[in-house]
């Protein structure tokens, strides 16, 4: 594994500032804000400082009951809390909107006690109610579970007898209840919508939240902008605006870096990366990451009620096809030539940062790149080449494959001239399709082969769970929390026991025999588990914290570590131009409360959620 940590700077001193918080109010601008000069100091004539992190992802939607991006999901993170968080040094569960848990002796029915200093940005206590509506809707209206349905799908009933007290009832044990990653919502605000499934919350602002920012605008493919709340629970975020500004050409986003007209920018190229270690101001983050670049296969896509919809090809229903593809991908080549080192070559199906969930094929399992084994596999499946060195299907076709591509991602596009000449070898020709955005034939299953992507919780039950038959859809019509279609009666059985196991180890097995079942099928090649590689203005940001502490990623975390800790270089005394990690931060263990100290115990992360996560 290559692994660079940033060196740690020299503690700083908090000065915090007074902090502004103006909520706007009326629907989103209608016009691109553009930001002259430095971020920050433009800010400052003002008397404020504002971060702003480039993003390259498009926001799917502001209701949490929809959005399922990583950049969607990153930000409800900073607007909205969950029952637990993680804890920034090593991912263990902390309080988070609930302060303790206890389950029933049969672990049928757990017991949240709800905090009571927490208020909705409006003034409003947070409470139990408010939880418990949030959990009640996801489970009667489907819409709602649209995003993180598999969380309640075994939830019998949920009550709040009252305001500090959530009860859930489950149908069986569930062994996530630690680890529900569900935003909670204001029950006085949300009651109020009609149909969810059309909802976005993206009209009318600020949103009301009670999490460390309140999104005060938002202009599609353009901008997100938050401001801190002044009453959360925790202590208020000590920039005074972060704002999301989108830009859909990665070295314009490193450009922006360099003027100083942008904070942070994530998902750096190798060769970005590399170029920026030696600009002055800039800090760049080099650190295992949580997520992994896949190869994904349409199954046939389907729905709940067996009806079949898309147009994939038909060959790769063939496993031996699937094989043949899978042992033609030299792996190796592509972390040292795409991802110049900056990467580990990919296995199973859960990152190895998360040790005791990693899983590797081993002995005859594994395949290994050997593209003559994979022309012995087609012509024993009857896919013999032609006169023109073409392998054809058996109705006769050429075996040409499409596969989506994200236009704004290099990888996809770099790895995809590799395929081609790969499986060109092989007499299989390939297009590569790159698409701003590859959701619409995604979803309608209009495609062949897919560049996949998700990043991966702390607890891995929800990226499980996107392959699993219940995640399809109920009709073609309907969008399901399914990541490519894949309904396996083996892969759902062992899910179904790891869903119940509360004993760490054997749960860690069923989770590694999952992934070997995955791996088996072959509709997903984990080609590669990239770094992260992020960079951020030293003369902007003089602390920030990464998680894990030791060596980190800053952006798509979990938790609103990151954000939430941010100081500004213009408000610490004593930083170092490095940056780095930032001083303490309170967390709770458990139930329990402890201060954790030092340079720094930071971050947090989730899902795919998310190019990262499908876009």
């Amino acid at each position: 594994m290559v692994t660079k940590v940033p060196p740690r700077p020299a503690p700083a001193r908090r000065a915090r500032r007074a902090l502004r918080f103006l909520l706007a109010s009326g629907v989103a601008a209608t016009s691109l804000v553009v930001v002259p000069g430095t971020a920050q100091a433009e800010d400052e004539k003002s008397g404020g400082t504002t971060l702003t992190v480039a993003v390259s992802q498009s926001i799917d939607s502001l209701s949490p009951f929809l959005a399922q991006k990583l950049t969607s999901t990153s930000i409800h993170r900073l607007a909205y809390e969950y029952l637990t968080n993680y804890d920034p040094k090593d991912a263990r569960t902390v309080p988070g909107l609930a302060t303790a848990w206890k389950p029933s002796p049969d672990k049928l029915t757990w017991t949240y006690t709800i905090r009571g200093d927490s208020f909705w940005s409006d003034g409003t206590q947070a409470t139990a109610a408010d939880a418990a509506w949030t959990f009640n809707k996801m489970m009667t209206d489907p819409n709602a579970a649209t995003a993180n349905g598999s969380f309640t799908a075994n939830f019998e009933k949920v009550t709040a007898p009252d305001p500090q007290t959530l009860v859930i009832k489950l149908k069986k044990p569930q062994a996530t209840m630690t680890a529900l990653d569900v935003p909670i919502v204001p029950k006085h605000v949300w009651e109020k919508v009609g149909d969810l499934s059309k909802f976005n919350n993206d009209q009318q602002f600020p949103l009301v939240g009670n999490g460390p920012f309140v999104i005060t605008d938002y202009k599609v493919d353009q901008y997100i902008k938050l401001k801190p709340n002044k009453k959360f629970w925790r202590g208020a975020p000590k920039f005074d605006e972060l704002v999301f500004k989108y830009y859909k050409d990665g070295d314009a986003a490193v450009a922006a870096l360099q003027k100083g007209e942008v904070s942070f920018v994530p998902n750096l190229t190798p060769a970005q990366a590399d170029a920026l270690k030696s600009q002055k101001n800039i800090k760049v983050n080099d650190a295992p990451g949580r997520r992994f670049f896949a190869l994904a296969t349409n199954p046939g896509a389907r729905a709940q009620d067996g009806k079949t919809f898309g147009n994939g090809h038909k060959a790769l229903l063939d496993p031996a096809v699937r094989k043949a593809l899978f042992l033609a991908v030299d792996r190796t080549t592509l972390v040292d030539k795409v991802f110049q080192g900056h990467a580990v070559e990919g296995e199973g199906y859960i990152p190895p940062r998360f040790g005791s969930y990693f899983w590797r094929p081993d002995g005859d399992q594994k395949r290994t790149y050997d593209p003559e084994e994979a022309a012995r596999v087609l012509d024993a499946a009857g896919y013999r080449k032609n006169a023109d060195g073409k392998r054809a299907g058996k109705d006769g076709k050429p075996l040409d494959f499409r596969i989506l591509c994200h236009a704004t991602d290099p990888n996809d596009k770099a790895v995809g001239k590799y395929l081609q000449e790969w499986w060109g070898e092989l007499g299989i020709g390939l297009k590569v399709e790159c698409l701003d955005s590859v959701s619409d034939p995604w979803v309608k299953g209009d495609y062949d082969l897919a560049f996949d992507g998700w990043s991966v919780n702390p607890d891995p039950d929800y990226v499980l769970s996107i392959h699993t038959c219940g995640a399809l859809p109920a009709t073609p019509k309907d969008s399901g929390a399914t990541d490519n279609f894949i309904c396996d009666e083996e892969f759902d059985g062992l899910y179904a026991q790891q869903a119940v196991e509360y004993d760490a180890a054997k749960r860690a097995d069923l989770v590694k025999r999952m992934q070997s079942r995955l791996y088996d099928t072959g509709y997903m090649n984990v080609m590669a588990y990239p770094n992260a590689l992020e960079a951020y203005r030293t003369d902007q940001i003089a602390s920030i914290t990464t998680m894990p502490e030791a060596a980190g990623n800053l952006w798509g975390q979990d938790g609103y570590w990151s954000w939430w800790s941010a100081v500004p270089a213009a408000s610490a005394s004593g930083g170092s131009e490095d940056g780095g990690s930032s001083t303490g931060v309170i967390v709770g263990i458990g139930a329990a409360v402890v201060v954790v100290v030092g340079l720094g115990v930071l971050l947090g992360l989730r899902r795919r959620s998310s190019a990262d996560d499908r876009e």
